[in-house]
């Protein structure tokens, strides 16, 4: 059964590719001696990856609350149905992330809809885990326009065989980020489930970059960029372009491919800028602890603080691994200093960063310059 196919690399496209490539081997040198914000950095990734990839379904989180979901904590804010729809999508990635160096990894039907169920199983509606009973359409909001109408529901067995097989046969002489953006066009394309194709299609790209093991996932995934700004016109632009608006594996893919060589190129670029400003805000906060001479494991509220999260006693603990007399302990200390400043009471308390903080912060903060758009001249603004 014929699915898109992928198309000639042209110079263009393989110039990128280098890019890339040089980007990520950069990223990979300074993640090799892990040092104390090496977690944080990667919790930061996996959260804005879960915030982007499920902003562009309409389940708006804020990153505070992503960052919850990646730890397991309540969130402040979100409502019960967005709640789930995250926590189901960690849960799924957090899968993914367990896979990524198994040696009795199998890609199969069976693992795509089981991470489907992963996803919807908190609404039964969805059908999780099973392929669409019927026809399906893309609207796009507020309008309610039909955008997309995918193929008929009794191809999806057969096309979901042919996508499957094109994933366990891959062309080794086709670079893996390629490779990965075609299966993520396919699944869209093919849109197998009543709903959740879009976050199973980034989970799958993500799920092969990873077990490709160029960088570990949240360092190499591109949801973040797909759900930031501008770049979620951007692309269902680019998904309407080569969709055609119905099914057609007979279109030229290389709109979509150019697209995903974007916001790979524009991605890593912003990973190494914020490898570059947390190295800097830790140095910076540990000399602060020690010029106060106060506990070095102290640096974990503080960080946290200063990139804009509360600090509660209880994620706290959790990660400096203290009991709550020393977490109390610790967290007055920090007012006492004018580091953190107290809200509210009891149990409901939260630890803020204090402006002289959030000066620290500001110094240790990287020049926000355009993000170089490799296909042309233009340049694009870059992320918060």
């Amino acid at each position: 059964m014929i699915i898109f196919q992928t198309p000639q690399i042209a110079e263009a496209e393989a110039e990128v590719l280098g890019k890339i490539d040089e980007i990520r081997s950069g990223l990979k040198h300074a993640l090799r001696a892990p040092t104390r914000w090496t977690g944080f950095l990667r919790r930061n990734l996996t959260a804005l990856a879960i915030q982007g990839s499920n902003t562009i379904e309409g389940y708006n989180v804020t990153f505070e609350d992503a960052v919850a979901a990646v730890e397991g904590e309540q969130p402040s804010e979100a409502a019960a149905e967005t709640w789930a729809a995250i926590v189901g999508y960690r849960n799924a990635l957090s899968y993914v992330l367990q896979r990524a160096d198994d040696q009795h990894f199998a890609f199969n039907e069976e693992l795509i809809r089981s991470l489907h169920y992963m996803m919807l199983s908190h609404d039964p509606s969805k059908h999780p885990g099973r392929w669409r009973p019927g026809p399906i359409f893309v609207r796009r909001e507020p309008s309610g326009e039909i955008v997309y109408e995918g193929p008929d529901a009794d191809l999806v067995p057969k096309l979901m065989r042919g996508f499957v097989e094109q994933v366990q046969t891959p062309d080794s002489s086709v670079h893996v980020i390629v490779r990965a953006a075609m299966s993520h066009l396919n699944l869209v394309m093919i849109h197998p489930f009543s709903d959740g194709n879009g976050r199973m299609g980034r989970g799958i790209q993500t799920l092969l970059l990873t077990r490709d093991g160029i960088l570990a996932s949240p360092f190499s995934s591109i949801e973040e960029y797909l759900g930031s700004r501008g770049n979620t016109e951007a692309y269902y632009n680019v998904l309407g372009k080569v969709g055609g608006g119905t099914w057609h594996p007979d279109h030229d893919a290389r709109p979509w491919v150019r697209f995903c060589l974007t916001a790979h190129f524009q991605q890593a670029l912003t990973v190494s800028r914020r490898l570059k400003e947390i190295a800097k805000l830790w140095d910076e906060l540990e000399t602060e602890l020690k010029r106060r001479q106060l506990d070095e494991r102290m640096v974990f509220a503080l960080y946290d603080a200063a990139i804009g999260l509360r600090v509660r006693s209880s994620r706290y603990r959790a990660v400096a691994e203290v009991s709550i007399q020393i977490a109390t302990r610790d967290l007055r200390a920090l007012v006492h200093e004018g580091l953190l400043v107290p809200r509210g009471e009891k149990r409901g308390r939260i630890y803020v960063a204090s402006e002289v903080l959030t000066a620290i912060r500001k110094k240790t903060r990287e020049a926000r310059i355009p993000l170089e758009d490799p296909f042309k001249a233009s340049q694009l603004p870059l992320p918060a």
